[in-house]
């Protein structure tokens, strides 16, 4: 159950609107997989007074791929500004009380566009899309060993489509504006970081900070900089690309006419999950969060040695203070499917009439019956990387419902969680006795419960929710020129940071068992796709050869 230190007006996202002591504001742009937002900070107690958020159409021409219009993204964005900034006077400021901004996105997702018109020369291809599973194969084809890993002490990271580097070689190879612009020199590319930047800075900045380029393939996990080993690997030249900066320091000001942010500094930038391991606090080796979402993040503070994982986890740069300021690292593993697993059964199998209702549905069974759900619908990511398994609901029998499948699949979220921490515990050499949660998915209570069951450990789940915001805007209040607070990894929390605590109520051998039922269900769905392309294959030959002996029959009687 449940234990609320305190309640706060975060959960319902209504603010308080007397005026904090200072008058000093830090906005933040928010851009998720289906939302872009811009929420506003006081300082230095980090009360958010306003927000505004939109969403952003997914595009999806085939199955697997994923694409939004880049241009939609710049347009809600500008639009939630406005419409956000035009509530501080009813607050009792002005607009010249917001001092700085930063900038938190969605990592992977890769954007190309025209240097000179700045308008994108494709969609961006959003970071769960797969079309690239035959570029990573080509790719490999050329590395020592066909070893996916090959690069991983140089980056941190295997050859997945997952990464923009993987994107960005599709998009040359496949889209012919792309290849008229990058002959004339004039193809710029990045993240969704990059693309905002450019924007508001009218092509004045193209930059890029230490965390989203560390999730490229392209810059070297030491040294903080593009590679030129793998720029060569993948064929991308270093002229497109943006210029890596630190997370936390003044990059410039907004130069855009079209937003009343003109003139405002910018002076943070974070990966949406790193943006979230700072909002928790996870300041500290050993300290871990995981955001539960449409897919999870669990990431640890490794301290300032990047740790290169043998097990399948990724090295990331969690965050870097400022430029003359050391980097801090972070373990993670991705799990590719999690909140999309309850929009599957909502809008594709029917079987949950709203994904709101999944703690419901799944609270009406006290077990799965035995039932366990691979949600492997795009392959298995950390630690598996296998691009070719596919998801299966296995262990039905003719007393199965509904109910125990939703039930199996919150359970498989909890698992996949477990599958990252098992890799994090040995490869960290860490004690990580307490998990961090948010991410809107963290509200279901259930879910929190069997996290904490499954992994046997408390889980704290933060009121705020999306800590990423908040982490952001600690980032850009800090910078070094802005001063508005000062990061104190000593300090605990801050006033308006809360947590409901699940303690784990299973035993370690009811633990052991499940946790072994699910290991088996997951190998069984490794090679599924390479199945069906040799079945497929194979019903081809069968066809040929029938025709074939139809042909010889009839022209031999």
């Amino acid at each position: 159950m449940a234990e609320n230190r305190r309640d706060v007006n975060f959960v319902t996202r209504t603010f308080d609107r007397s005026p904090s002591k200072s008058q000093y504001l830090v906005g933040v742009i928010d851009d998720g997989t289906s939302t872009v937002s811009f929420s506003i900070y006081t300082t230095p107690d980090f009360k958010e007074i306003a927000s505004h958020q939109l969403s952003i159409p997914m595009i999806s021409p085939k199955p697997g791929w994923y694409e939004q219009d880049a241009m939609a993204v710049i347009n809600n964005m500008y639009r939630c500004i406005e419409i956000t900034m035009s509530m501080l006077a009813s607050l009792g400021y002005k607009k010249e009380d917001l001092v700085t901004i930063g900038i938190t996105n969605q990592r992977e997702t890769t954007i190309m566009w025209d240097a000179i018109t700045g308008k994108p020369l494709h969609n961006a291809i959003v970071w769960n899309d797969i079309r690239t599973s035959s570029t990573v194969d080509q790719i490999v084809a050329h590395i020592p060993d066909k070893n996916i890993n090959h690069f991983k002490d140089k980056c941190g990271l295997p050859i997945s489509p997952y990464f923009p580097a993987l994107k960005i070689r599709w998009l040359m190879e496949n889209v012919p504006a792309i290849q008229r612009a990058c002959r004339e020199k004039r193809c710029k590319a990045g993240t969704i970081d990059s693309w905002i930047i450019w924007h508001l800075t009218k092509g004045g900045l193209h930059i890029t900070d230490v965390t989203n380029a560390s999730r490229t393939l392209l810059m070297n996990i030491s040294t903080l900089q593009w590679d030129h080993t793998l720029l060569k690997a993948f064929f991308i030249e270093i002229e497109m690309l943006p210029q890596i900066r630190s997370s936390s320091e003044i990059y410039g000001i907004v130069t855009d006419e079209r937003t009343s942010l003109l003139g405002v500094k910018i002076s943070g930038i974070l990966g949406n999950q790193q943006a979230s391991l700072l909002g928790q606090m996870c300041i500290k080796p050993g300290q871990a969060k995981n955001t539960y979402r449409a897919g999870c993040f669990l990431l640890c503070n490794t301290g300032h040695v990047p740790v290169i994982s043998r097990h399948g986890l990724l090295t990331t740069v969690a965050y870097k203070l400022g430029s003359n300021n050391p980097a801090t690292y972070a373990l993670e593993g991705a799990v590719a499917v999690a909140g999309h697993a309850l929009e599957w059964l909502e809008h594709q199998v029917r079987i949950l009439p709203r994904l709101e209702d999944a703690e419901k549905y799944a609270a009406a069974v006290p077990t799965t019956g035995d039932v366990y759900f691979v949600p492997a619908f795009t392959g298995l990511y950390a630690p598996y990387w296998r691009k070719d398994a596919r998801g299966l609901i296995v262990g039905l029998t003719q007393f199965s419902t509904k109910h125990h499948i939703i039930r199996a699949a919150l359970e498989a979220i909890c698992f996949q969680t477990r599958d990252i921490l098992e890799i994090m515990y040995k490869e960290t050499e860490q004690e990580i006795d307490k998990l961090h949660a948010d991410g809107q998915l963290s509200k279901n209570n259930l879910l929190m419960q069997l996290q904490a069951d499954t992994v046997g450990i408390p889980v704290f789940r933060s009121q705020l929710f999306d800590c990423a915001p908040f982490g952001v805007a600690m980032c850009a209040a800090q910078a070094h020129g802005i001063d508005l607070c000062r990061f104190d990894p000593d300090k605990k929390e801050y006033f308006n940071v809360f947590y409901d605590q699940f303690m784990p109520a299973s035993t370690d051998e009811e633990r052991k068992h499940r946790y072994g039922k699910w290991k088996r269900a997951v190998q069984r769905s490794f090679d599924w796709a390479r199945c069906i392309l040799e079945s497929n294959q194979q019903n081809l030959d069968t066809f040929i050869v029938a025709k074939i002996a139809d042909f010889v029959y009839f022209y031999s009687v």
